[in-house]
């Protein structure tokens, strides 16, 4: 393979990982690094030796997979031998948005923005809160009532929770892309044991009027949103 070959497959947007025999890493490109921060080399590893082709051979497989912020439309995997094998995940694309939050928009403290939306929760539901606080977050550029309503939509889900935990903290090695320019990511996860979405469409189309983006698992909700600090 030559430099050209290993550099292009070292920066694809999509993760590659090349196991041995014994399941161990041979190879991984970037993304496959940031992947590996949040699903086990193993669990890849038993997903390759599922989707092998029976004999020697590379087979594409369309299949809908998630990793924390990381979704997968379909999967190659390839082997020539009994040593090694190897397997490429394909991303769906990347958020990309068409704006940046008007200059107009008010720098805001999104601890207190935080804390407003939470006493004010807590007057129409008994519910403990439980806090995760990263203190080193500047002062963000946001449009203030979206970013509130989107929040109070947010928390709505866990309504009939008895207990949120709201984890506030930076998306380490993850950032959105917004008019060629990269931004920081911070979330905001909000945590609940019980948890009813009627418009997930809603939250997802509010997010992203706020560059935002917004995920969902069993019992979370994550909102994630750019450090606009200028």
């Amino acid at each position: 393979m030559t430099d050209l070959c290993e550099s292009f497959l070292e920066n694809d947007y999509n993760p590659f990982i090349l196991f041995n025999k014994d399941g161990k890493v041979k190879f991984l490109n970037k993304e496959a690094q940031y992947l590996l921060g949040y699903v086990s080399s193993n669990e890849i590893y038993q997903l390759a030796l599922s989707y092998a082709n029976i004999s020697y051979g590379f087979k594409t497989t369309f299949i809908e997979l998630e990793y924390e912020q990381f979704n997968f439309f379909a999967i190659s995997v390839g082997y020539k031998n009994d040593e090694e094998i190897g397997i490429k995940l394909y991303r769906y694309p990347q958020i990309k948005f068409d704006h940046i939050t008007e200059k107009e928009a008010d720098f805001i403290n999104i601890y207190k923005i935080l804390d407003l939306c939470l006493s004010a929760f807590s007057t129409k539901y008994s519910v403990d809160f439980i806090k995760d606080i990263d203190p080193t977050l500047p002062n963000i550029r946001l449009d203030i009532q979206k970013f509130i309503k989107l929040l109070n939509k947010s928390l709505e889900v866990f309504k009939d929770s008895n207990r949120i935990k709201i984890r506030l903290h930076i998306k380490i090695g993850e950032n959105v892309k917004i008019k060629n320019r990269k931004f920081s990511i911070f979330s905001i996860d909000l945590i609940g044991n019980k948890k009813e979405i009627k418009d997930f469409e809603n939250l997802k189309i509010l997010a992203k009027s706020l560059n935002s983006y917004i995920e969902t698992k069993k019992n979370l909700i994550s909102i994630n949103i750019p450090m606009i600090t200028s």
